[in-house]
């Protein structure tokens, strides 16, 4: 789910996701995570995370079918979002489930982690980094995100703890000076830096 592989058989799946009053259709297919369902871990994100109207833009980095992307873009209509993903099926899908949902003021758009992200000021970047894809991989997500916030802007991430949230806290407050661990849930961490 993490490289793009064009040669793998379609065999698309559409599913219903309630969040926060809003029924929310998305379509999945072979090759991206979380085929059948928004994983529990992004799902924590999600109940956690808080959008006020001051935050005007956000990047969903490796965004798979357009998980958070879709999802707060749905609730914070005045939000102008940017998702990105190296998967070409990835990207195909987040755009139809920004349609399917009745989303505009949408970027989607392949990249390699943050590479072909232009703007450089974003109120919020999300992502569930692809773990499997080496620590190398989920570190540059979190070097390159710095550099692509705006002052006051807020880096929001979904790790389990045996897979790196600690170490993973520990290079964000590296690079921020700040860390918390917003949300614990069944091994989850979800994690917020701040840009000062």
């Amino acid at each position: 789910y993490y490289t793009n592989n064009e040669n793998l058989e379609s065999s698309p799946e559409e599913f219903i996701y309630r969040y926060r009053e809003k029924e929310l259709t998305f379509i999945s297919d072979n090759g991206v995570f979380s085929k059948k369902m928004i994983d529990y871990g992004s799902r924590v994100l999600l109940d956690t995370i808080k959008i006020d109207s001051n935050k005007k833009s956000l990047l969903d980095v490796g965004c798979g079918y357009g998980t958070f992307g879709v999802s707060l873009k749905s609730v914070y209509p005045f939000l102008q979002v940017e998702m990105v993903d190296v998967n070409e099926r990835a990207i195909a899908l987040s755009k139809e489930n920004a349609v399917q949902n009745h989303l505009t003021n949408t970027k989607i758009y392949p990249s390699d982690g943050l590479v072909a992200v232009r703007d450089s000021d974003f109120s919020a970047i999300l992502t569930n980094p692809p773990i499997r894809a080496g620590k190398n991989v989920v570190f540059a997500f979190y070097e390159k995100s710095f550099a692509k916030l705006r002052t006051g802007g807020e880096l929001w991430v979904v790790i389990q703890k045996k897979q790196g949230a600690p170490s993973s806290a520990k290079h964000l407050e590296e690079i921020f000076g700040n860390v918390s661990v917003v949300a614990k849930r069944k091994g989850y961490y979800i994690l917020k830096a701040i840009k000062v």
